[in-house]
């Protein structure tokens, strides 16, 4: 038996979802979902931070375009529209790096400033 009460339970698919509340219920499960999803990711910016020993090589356009390249790939395989993939990855990566420069600046502090 489901516990319907707990709002991380699965109570309908896009197919079998009747109200908006029904919607609401399931993006809003999803929503936190994501944010443990990015929280993880997040802590491999900090991992990056650590890792790196030059600030200069925080932002990596090879690296950009090849994260972009593999999320449009999964997303056409998995049916999620390219319009949303790109301009979400591209912002996520942008905020991403942002957050790896104020690591980076936290760990070592006048390191490689240029």
């Amino acid at each position: 038996m489901t516990d319907t009460a707990d709002p991380d339970i699965r109570r309908h698919t896009a197919e079998t979802a009747r109200t908006m509340g029904d919607v609401r219920h399931e993006i809003d499960r999803l929503d936190r979902a994501l944010v443990a999803l990015l929280e993880e990711r997040q802590s491999f910016m900090d991992a990056a931070a650590r890792i790196k020993g030059k600030r200069s090589v925080v932002h990596d356009r090879a690296r950009i375009e090849d994260v972009v390249a593999k999320v449009l790939a999964e997303a056409r395989r998995q049916g999620l529209s390219p319009a949303i993939a790109e301009p979400v990855w591209r912002t996520l990566i942008d905020r991403c790096i942002a957050y790896e420069f104020e690591a980076f600046d936290a760990l070592k502090p006048g390191r490689d400033k240029a």
